[in-house]
């Protein structure tokens, strides 16, 4: 399985970056691709009943700044917030308990503050005044570090309709960003793709929407719309990060959806084609497929190309879909593979009996072998005797053998195409023929293509190594 996933909120700002970064519309930007000139304040004039309540709030919010039991609160809160990140099991639950109340006391120092800022609300009643008030609600927001003090200011400024256009995007990334630590789930879809359509891309806004759709138990959109975000960032210079691959999978599995499971077990073994990745993308396939045994038999084929065994189960399943009774060579070649790797235990009742069966079958089905032979290449073979005797000669390593029988059954009635396929394509991969076992695998149609496809990519990849990155 795969061991780890996006984070829920990737790389994003703490509602304290994102209140320092936009305090009183100071925008210069957090992130490298933020770091351009800050835009210059909106020119506003303001009504005269908000501008003499305005003006004594303002002074009092820049007072408190430096105000002993602020500035005493406000440490505390930082301590409490670094244990929190350094606490782990139970310890963190205690730590953020701690938090939590460091902060609601921080809060309760600016009380006067906030009342105050109630009692100018209703005065602005321009969109200057409107704009105004965003200013003072964020930056009072920014002190007591209450997200919903910021985005009370964010949507106050950006209904005004007074921001400058440069900034409404990153506006409403960061709306959407602290919706979303409000658990405003429908909210934070709203401001996230509106900054997503006009642009902004930064601080993984792309990533956050989806998550707000997850996170709302909107799985097939949610995915969709991480889908659409690893695409984005795939054709810029950069790249999508593992994590969102992961992320994509594990939600997937979790939500049951072959389809989605399937295209994201291809995308995240052709950016990142190591062992622990494709062990995780076959794992979630097998584990929602549900696929029978023949279909598990292939996909377990790939998993031992790919060098992918992750855990006993891997091997158990790869045994039980070989069967030691029909495929005995392969068995055995199944459990010495997982005993030297330490994952399956030699005496384990399982993998005994499988061992001692296949072991006490191999002489007399090796020597079928001539015999299947000679009926597969008989005029009057059948789909089912060609498909046998291919089955034991790829079993048995003989993949030219195999591929040759495999073909001939396809021109034969009867014949599960779908499965002939993949195992043609096995065959022509064993034997090197890359080019041919990708167009091969390219045939398969219906539940077997989502195994065929992993078959083509890791063909692909044989084909044009590159270095796998590290992640």
């Amino acid at each position: 399985m795969i061991r780890s996933s996006m984070p829920k909120r990737g790389n994003l700002f703490t509602r304290t970056a994102i209140a320092a970064a936009l305090a009183l519309g100071l925008m210069a930007g957090s992130a490298p691709a933020m770091a351009a000139k800050a835009p210059k304040p909106p020119k506003i004039s303001l009504s005269k009943p908000f501008q003499a309540a305005a003006g004594p709030l303002s002074q009092a919010i820049e007072a408190a700044k430096t105000r002993a039991d602020v500035v005493a609160a406000t440490n505390n809160m930082k301590t409490a917030q670094a244990a929190v990140n350094a606490a782990r099991g139970a310890a963190r639950t205690q730590a953020r308990a701690n938090y939590d109340a460091s902060l609601a006391a921080l809060g309760a120092t600016l009380t006067a503050e906030k009342n105050q800022l109630n009692t100018v609300e209703p005065l602005a009643t321009t969109a200057d005044d409107r704009f105004a008030f965003g200013q003072l609600a964020l930056s009072l927001g920014s002190v007591s570090n209450d997200v919903s003090l910021q985005r009370r200011g964010l949507t106050a400024m950006i209904a005004s309709g007074k921001a400058n256009p440069v900034d409404v995007p990153r506006f409403n990334f960061f709306a959407g960003s602290l919706a979303y630590d409000m658990k405003d789930y429908a909210a934070a879809r709203t401001s996230l793709q509106a900054a997503v359509d006009a642009g902004f891309h930064d601080n993984d806004a792309d990533a956050l929407l989806a998550e707000a759709y997850m996170s709302d138990n909107k799985m097939a959109e949610g995915l969709a719309k991480l889908q659409a975000a690893i695409d984005w960032r795939n054709t810029t210079a950069s790249k999508a990060p593992v994590s969102w691959y992961r992320r994509w999978l594990g939600a997937a599995y979790k939500a049951n959806l072959l389809d989605s499971a399937s295209r994201a077990s291809l995308g995240l073994v052709k950016a990142y084609p190591n062992s622990e990745n494709w062990a995780g993308a076959i794992t979630v396939l097998r584990e929602i497929g549900k696929y029978p045994g023949q279909e598990t038999l292939d996909l377990m084929r790939l998993m031992g190309r790919t060098n992918s065994f992750a855990e006993e189960r891997d091997y158990i399943e790869y045994i039980q879909a070989a069967d030691a009774r029909r495929l005995p060579p392969e068995v055995l070649k199944v459990i010495e593979a997982g005993t030297a790797a330490g994952k399956l235990r030699t005496n384990d009742m399982f993998v005994t009996e499988a061992r001692t069966i296949a072991s006490g079958r191999l002489a007399a089905d090796r020597a079928t072998l001539p015999v299947l032979e000679r009926d597969a290449r008989a005029a009057s073979a059948t789909a089912a005797t060609l498909m046998g005797a291919g089955d034991a000669f790829l079993s048995y390593g003989e993949a030219a053998k195999a591929e040759g029988f495999y073909s001939n059954a396809l021109t034969k009635a009867g014949a599960d195409t779908p499965r002939v396929l993949t195992r043609l394509g096995i065959a022509q991969f064993d034997q090197g023929k890359l080019a041919e076992a990708q167009a091969t695998f390219a045939r398969v149609t219906g539940p077997r293509q989502a195994i065929a496809q992993l078959w083509a990519l890791y063909a692909q990849q044989k084909a044009t190594p590159a270095a796998a990155p590290a992640s």
